[in-house]
């Protein structure tokens, strides 16, 4: 195999969504979800559309504004950087509290 160079991806935190090569332990028997767990579910879901869309609208604006302003770039170099943490964390957040609903288990 022909190592690779080295990307800005790389230090991404990408979720692996394959349960065989991540080694997730799914349930054995279906699972049957509440109402109130659904409805809880629902809501986390809703919350973390909002906290996303709302990273993505300071990115958007932050990089407008650099480009009728380049002036600002500094001021705006942190509210750009901070952005992706903030993602990965709202979907790790929400990915741990689904899969503990759903019994889903991590090694």
């Amino acid at each position: 195999m022909v190592p690779r160079a080295a990307s800005p991806l790389d230090k991404l935190a990408f979720v692996c969504d394959m349960p065989t090569i991540c080694g997730m332990g799914l349930p054995s028997e279906p699972v049957t979800l509440t109402v109130e767990q659904l409805s809880e579910l629902s809501r986390k879901l809703s919350t973390l559309r909002h906290d996303i869309n709302n990273n993505l609208s300071l990115i958007v604006a932050a990089t407008e504004l650099i480009k009728h302003k380049p002036q600002v770039a500094d001021r705006m170099m942190g509210t750009l950087s901070e952005q992706p943490a903030k993602i990965m964390e709202a979907l790790r957040k929400f990915a741990v509290d689904f899969e503990h609903t759903l019994g889903i288990t991590r090694p």
